[in-house]
């Protein structure tokens, strides 16, 4: 949950910079928002694979 924190706070602060005109910096935050969100994605993938292959080995 937390790297979806992460990436929720380098969104925000994307569209905030982007807002008063650092472009630059506007991009390079929303680069690690996406990064961080695709990460989040791929951890609750595997996480979601790994609990319903655990979960029919257990019953």
């Amino acid at each position: 949950m937390s790297l979806l924190k992460w990436a929720l706070f380098f969104l925000v602060f994307a569209a905030i910079a982007a807002l008063f005109g650092f472009g630059g910096l506007a991009r390079g935050s929303e680069d690690i928002a996406k990064v961080l969100f695709f990460i989040f994605l791929v951890v609750f993938a595997v996480i979601g694979i790994l609990g319903v292959t655990v979960f029919r080995t257990v019953t």
